[in-house]
């Protein structure tokens, strides 16, 4: 999948995984992974949608709109849900059509997204 930030380190992926607050998979009918999507949440205001993960010859076949239903499910009880993704326009069509805003373009007032990577 060209996913890499952490993927080429198995031991900190491991522990991301086993430490999400929760975790949803997609597999075939001979139990192949199709896809994996996990979340962090307090469980009382927010939940951060952290990977939304599909193999792409499984890419528009609605596997990754099941795994994000999955979370926003398990989370609908709270306020918000927010995921950062990459600038790319399908991703940005995905995100909306499930009805995700940008945070430019959300209109209950100026809402600005700060992010620090290492």
């Amino acid at each position: 999948m060209g996913w890499s930030a952490y993927t080429d380190q198995p031991d900190v992926l491991l522990s991301g995984i086993e430490n999400s607050a929760f975790v949803v998979t997609a597999v075939d009918g001979q139990g192949r992974l199709l896809g994996l999507a996990r979340a962090i949440s307090d469980d009382a205001t927010i939940c951060y949608v952290q990977d939304i993960l599909v193999r792409p010859q499984d890419q528009g076949r609605g596997v990754g709109r099941q795994l994000l239903d999955e979370i926003l499910q398990r989370y609908s009880h709270l306020r918000q849900t927010v995921l950062i993704t990459d600038d790319e326009p399908k991703q940005r069509a995905f995100y909306q059509a499930l009805g995700f805003t940008e945070g430019s373009d959300v209109e209950y007032g100026s809402t600005r997204v700060f992010v620090q990577f290492r």
